[in-house]
């Protein structure tokens, strides 16, 4: 059976600022914690290494969608180049790791407007995620407006943050903080695959094939300007972050810009401002990832990979709305029962396993539809499976256990279908 095609609406620089959005929201307010926290004063190499993955993983992506322009990315360059298995575990891989992407950044809005507040963070979360699913279900132009907003108000706040520090004297609580354990190139790597977790967001772009006109130019120069504007502005903040708070301040603290407005001698509504932008940018984020999760699901939902009844496409507003309607179903339970911690390096495991598929589909491609030499895609590949093995235990177990979960979804749906 066939379902209805999305609409094309969108241009290049409604690409470009939906990949920003993704990338600056998702972890320049939340990633800094966990990265520090293993890699102490390396942790700029070990965002180095993040950035020449993310490089690598990138051109792949934007090579594959100038040649399969519409909506599922990697899930769809899997099947077309490597057959249905390494489709299907990239497509999952992305929406399980996307979810769980999904779901820190929603705990992150709750921990910047009402730190030290537990419950009323999860209480947050859960009203940010039903309020951006309610954004989506009215299409996908009304995303794009929003998201452009949203960018400019946290670049705006970023480069605040950013003037403020550096202008500060030395803080005080520059060596306070928890000691950070033994650092060696385990732990740098490690740091590297949370770090990761900030730059995926180019997948978003990739999986708007459908939705962007020309997509065969438009998404792989959208794909490649926005990581480079991501690239800048994370190293910018980081340097900051590290040289004014110190490593073991920034591991111990999930709100680090606000913390560094308010050492830097700022009281009043200040670092409320700071926070507040904070939230907005994380929104920001989770309202375009929601929105990607939905577009592959619909792919795979076509392809009978997941449940039919998501293939469904609004005649009105041309929007997987049941499959964004499930997804804002799954995020609540998520936020009201995990931590910020754990779900990034989940989200780390399934987005690592997406790329390298797209990294090896990339390098199955020939002739006319080649913009990058093959090096690249195999170092991209190598990269991401190293990456994989160095992150938390409790992340790759997760990981492979709904990877489990998925491959016997599809062995079980595979046989009543040939039964």
């Amino acid at each position: 059976m066939t379902t209805p095609s999305l609409s094309r609406r969108l241009g290049l620089g409604d690409a470009i600022f939906i990949g920003l959005g993704s990338m600056i929201g998702a972890g320049v307010f939340a990633v800094w914690s966990p990265a520090a926290g293993v890699a102490g004063a390396w942790l700029l190499l070990g965002l180095a290494l993040a950035l020449v993955v993310a490089f690598a993983n990138a051109t792949s992506s934007a090579q594959l969608a100038a040649q399969f322009p519409t909506s599922g990315g990697t899930y769809v360059y899997g099947r077309e180049m490597l057959g249905e298995w390494p489709g299907f575990l990239a497509g999952w891989g992305f929406v399980i790791g996307k979810t769980a992407s999904c779901a820190a950044i929603a705990l992150t809005v709750g921990a910047y407007l009402a730190p030290e507040q537990p419950l009323l963070q999860r209480i947050i979360a859960i009203a940010t995620v039903l309020i951006l699913a309610t954004v989506n279900a009215f299409g996908v132009t009304r995303t794009a407006r929003l998201t452009r907003i949203i960018v400019v108000i946290v670049l705006a706040v970023l480069a605040y943050v950013v003037v403020v520090t550096l202008l500060a004297p030395q803080l005080p609580t520059a060596d306070a903080g928890a000691p950070i354990g033994p650092v060696g190139p385990y732990q740098v790597l490690q740091s590297a695959g949370l770090l990761f977790f900030a730059f995926a967001g180019y997948a978003r772009i990739a999986t708007m094939g459908e939705e962007v006109i020309e997509p065969r130019r438009t998404i792989p120069r959208a794909i490649v300007i926005a990581l480079l504007g991501a690239a800048v502005v994370y190293a910018v903040v980081a340097v900051v972050l590290l040289t004014q708070l110190g490593p073991q301040l920034l591991a111990s603290t999930t709100a680090p810009l606000e913390l560094a407005v308010r050492l830097a001698g700022l009281s009043g509504g200040w670092p409320v401002l700071v926070a507040i932008g904070a939230a907005i940018a994380a929104a920001g984020a989770l309202l375009n990832l929601m929105t990607g999760i939905g577009r592959t699901s619909l792919a795979m939902a076509r392809n009978g990979d997941l449940p039919q009844v998501l293939a469904h496409v609004d005649p009105k507003y041309q929007v997987p709305r049941r499959a964004e309607l499930l997804l804002a179903v799954v995020l609540c339970v998520l936020v009201a029962f995990t931590d910020l911690r754990s779900v990034i390096g989940f989200s780390s495991f399934g987005v690592l396993l997406y790329y390298t598929v797209a990294n090896l589909a990339a390098y199955r491609q020939s002739g006319e539809h080649r913009r990058y030499p093959r090096w690249v895609q195999v170092g991209g590949a190598a990269l991401c499976g190293l990456l994989v093995v160095t992150l938390p235990w409790q992340s790759v177990l997760a990981g492979i256990v709904m990877y489990a979960v998925g491959v016997g979804y599809r062995l079980v749906r595979r046989r009543g279908t040939a039964s």
